[in-house]
């Protein structure tokens, strides 16, 4: 299946996601505004403060952190391939008047964003959305800075390989790890969203291709969503057995100049 036909359905769905507010839609709240600090993922990741800094917020519309990051004193850029997760954005930037461009584009065509400009790149959950990695990888490489920082965070491929409900035996391993095709549709189950089109990658592609195109990887993390309380079949449940996503810190190597002699 080709990347155009992958955009258009989850740019549909996710815009039927966004006029109906749910899950991972929604802005940020005023008390999300008074713990801007605490409230972004992986704050210690950023290294300090932000000020003036250019970040690029890859395919993280809906407004539930370009605010936080402008609040800091952040010039953001917010790229995402739902015109209506964006509209947030843009009310955010007019009613708060903080500085916030946005850009309805998918999140490997960053041909809008000028080479080597940004400092920071924030990238949430979504590179299951894409049937291949490394465009996104290639044009994430070509906006950052020597030294910049990408922060991105994926979909455990065993977690989208396994099972939605566990049998006898625990979560089993239904679908390949080369599967070509997107995923099978799931309903109720918070590891995926409900009409999206997603694809499995591996860990050798979310890390492997990273490192090909000039990063340098600092940490990983395995955000923990376990509840020893909850039921077989939960998601609090199933994350014990399946950590549901991956999350990596990554800088962009410098990049050396050619020394031409005469």
């Amino acid at each position: 299946m080709n990347s155009s036909f992958a955009h258009e359905h989850n740019r549909k769905a996710w815009d039927a996601m966004a006029k109906k507010h749910l899950r991972f839609t929604q802005a940020a709240t005023k008390v999300d505004y008074q713990l801007a600090t605490q409230k972004l993922a992986q704050q210690d990741w950023l290294e300090g403060d932000i000020n003036g800094q250019k970040i690029l917020l890859l395919a993280s519309g809906g407004g539930a952190q370009s605010g936080l990051l402008a609040s800091l004193g952040a010039k953001v850029t917010v790229v995402d391939i739902s015109a209506e997760m964006l509209r947030r954005d843009l009310e955010l930037a007019k009613e708060l008047r903080f500085d916030i461009r946005v850009i309805h584009t998918s999140m490997d065509d960053l041909c809008a964003c000028e080479s080597a400009s940004f400092d920071v790149v924030i990238h949430p959950v979504s590179t299951c959305y894409v049937p291949d990695i490394r465009p996104v990888y290639a044009e994430v490489a070509r906006v950052c800075k020597s030294g910049a920082i990408y922060i991105s965070h994926h979909k455990q491929p065993a977690s989208l390989q396994a099972a939605a409900l566990p049998e006898k035996k625990g979560y089993l391993l239904q679908r390949p790890l080369d599967l070509k095709d997107p995923l099978p549709e799931v309903k109720g189950a918070l590891f995926r969203e409900e009409g999206t089109l997603e694809y499995v990658h591996s860990l050798e592609v979310i890390m492997g291709e990273l490192c090909r195109n000039g990063f340098s990887i600092e940490d990983v993390r395995e955000p923990w969503h376990g509840d020893p309380h909850a039921k077989p079949g939960d998601f609090g449940h199933r994350s014990r057995f399946l950590p549901p996503f991956l999350s990596i810190k990554a800088r962009r190597k410098e990049m050396r100049k050619t020394q031409l002699i005469f």
